[in-house]
Order: C-alpha cells, then sequence, then structure tokens
C-alpha cells in the first residue's frame, strides 16, 4: 500500500518505521530541520525496552497536494497542530483517513473534512499507545507491544479491512472501538491533564511530586472528578478500569502513581506543553458547563498558582 504519515515526530516515526517494516511504500510529511535530518539518516529509532537501534529509509514530502494519492493518511500530531492541516486533508484526493493523536474535537473535525473534500471520503480517530522523546539525530521509543485503539464515530468503518491488512505485518495489536472512540478520546485526556497539573505543582520536579501525599490524593480525586463531568456531558467515562482505579481503588492508584514519579521513565512520557494547556482549556469549558464539585482541581490549580506567585 501507499501510505502517507502526516507528521514526524516520536510517535509518527515509529508507525513509518513499523509500516516500512510491514512492506509498504511509506512516505512522511515533515518539515524544516526534521525533514533534511530524515532525508540525510532516514528514520533512527532506539527502541528502549527492546535494546536494540533501527534505521529506515524514507521518501520525504514537505506539502500535501491534491492530487498527491495514497490508500491511507494517517496524521500524527498534536492536538493543537491539528486545525492547521485539516484543509491540506480535505482537499487531498485520497479517500481513507486516519486522525491519531489526543482529541477532543473529533466530530468538528470530520466534518471540516468531509464537507470541504470534492472527493468522497471516510474518516477514522486512533490513539497510539506508546511514548518517548527526541534526542539529536534519533527518537527514543517507549512501548511494549505496539498497540493502537480506533474507531469511527458512526460506528462503522468501511475500510476496516484494508485498515487491519496495513498492520498485519507490522506486530501492532488494533482495538476496534467503534463509536466509543469519542468518548475513548475525551477519557484519555483526563489523567493526562491531571497528572501534567500536579507535576506544574512542584516545577516539573517528579521527586518532589512523589513525596507529596496530599497532591498525589487530590490528583487521583481530580481524575475521578474529571470523569464525572464528562458523564455528566453524556461521554462515557472509558475503558472502565481506568475510572475505577481513580473512583474505587485509590490506594492502589496511589500506589502506582507514586512509583510512577519515582522511577526514570518518566522522563520519557511527559507530553507537549503547548498541547496539554489547549487540552486543559477544553475540559475546563466542560467542567464549568456542569454541576459537578471539583475540589481536587481547584487545589490542583490553586497549589501551582501559589508556586508560580513571584515573592515580593
Amino acid at each position: 500500500m501507499r501510505i502517507l504519515i502526516y507528521g514526524a515526530g516520536i510517535l509518527g516515526s515509529f508507525m513509518a518505521h513499523s509500516l516500512i517494516r510491514g512492506g509498504h511504500e511509506v512516505t512522511v510529511l515533515a518539515r524544516g530541520q526534521r525533514a533534511e535530518e530524515l532525508k540525510r539518516n532516514g528514520i533512527v529509532i532506539r527502541h528502549v525496552f527492546q535494546l536494540k537501534t533501527t534505521k529506515d529509509c524514507v521518501r520525504v514530502i514537505e506539502t500535501l497536494m491534491p492530487q498527491d494519492k495514497y490508500d491511507f493518511i494517517f496524521t500524527v500530531m498534536k492536538y493543537n497542530d491539528m486545525p492547521a492541516i485539516l484543509p491540506f486533508l480535505a482537499k487531498n484526493e485520497s479517500h481513507r483517513i486516519v486522525l491519531i493523536g489526543n482529541n477532543v474535537d473529533a466530530e468538528r473535525m470530520e466534518q471540516e473534512i468531509l464537507t470541504q473534500s470534492s472527493v468522497p471520503k471516510e474518516v477514522a480517530f486512533g490513539f497510539q499507545l506508546s511514548g518517548g522523546r527526541r534526542e539529536k539525530h534519533r527518537m527514543l521509543s517507549i512501548r511494549g507491544q505496539a498497540q493502537m485503539v480506533y474507531g469511527s464515530l458512526s460506528g462503522e468503518l468501511g475500510f476496516k479491512p484494508f485498515l487491519e491488512q496495513a498492520f498485519s505485518a507490522t506486530g501492532f495489536r488494533l482495538t476496534d472501538m467503534g463509536e466509543d472512540i469519542d468518548a475513548w478520546l475525551k477519557s484519555h485526556i483526563i489523567p493526562i491533564i491531571a497528572m501534567n497539573a500536579a507535576s506544574r505543582v512542584h516545577g516539573g520536579k517528579a521527586n518532589a511530586v512523589a513525596k507529596d501525599r496530599e497532591l498525589l490524593r487530590r490528583m487521583i480525586d481530580a481524575m475521578d472528578e474529571g470523569f464525572r463531568v464528562l458523564e455528566a456531558a453524556g461521554y462515557p467515562a472509558i475503558p472502565e478500569n481506568q475510572t475505577k482505579l481513580a473512583r474505587e481503588r485509590k490506594r492502589l492508584a496511589y500506589t502506582l502513581f507514586k512509583m510512577y514519579y519515582t522511577l526514570p521513565i518518566h522522563k520519557l512520557m511527559t507530553g507537549d506543553q503547548t498541547e496539554i494547556d489547549a487540552l486543559q482549556e477544553r475540559f475546563d469549558h466542560w467542567r464549568a458547563a456542569s454541576n459537578i464539585p471539583t475540589p481536587g482541581w481547584d487545589y490542583l490549580s490553586v497549589s501551582r498558582d501559589i508556586t508560580k506567585t513571584p515573592c515580593p
């Protein structure tokens, strides 16, 4: 298959690597210094848990033209960067598009693509379950088995057999969430923004967060409150085990998060702050529109503001 990966960050690079190894003709859209790196060195990834480094040569483009037709376009970008590329996806003649990454505006993005397109299109959404960070001339990838959840807002994804075929030789485990993908993506941001808010209380110092018992407890409370805000807005909080951890198994959650902030791996799982701020802004709208008490979020917000206040 001819496949375009729109975005060459950590997750986009890993997906391109996997699809290349799966036997597909892969093109990556990247710009500036990253495009030059890929042209010169290829996709270089250090797979931390697998104790290996891989290098894949790849075709690189810097602009998506309307006539550039692919069997699939996978956009792997930050949530706050996605709106800028929607017009290019709409004008392109490719029929199958999968928007991958944090997303709380799936319905609006899908409508913008479909209403502006001159050819029939089908849009799906997904999330790749891995992390990492960028180093000079290479990416560090943190993952177990490669996994992606995906789904269609309509519930039925016409190109599902082609998607499964695309990943059949990659080692990826695909999970079809159907129309629940929208609720899954919205639920997923709750722990992300709560953990980020807790980290910012101590200026990103993970060891300080791990030692702050009250902060960890309030962070877990905030997650529970966040799921309740979503439920009040009509979205189920899924997966269920994530909700139960914050709601019914707080002691276990406390132990797990304390371990997370103690271990070095947290340094490789930190998200982009501009994206997290954009996600936080959308959550704050849901929170303001609900009647759900959120003392956990209030605590995180006040504590963060106190640490930012300069001395007179």
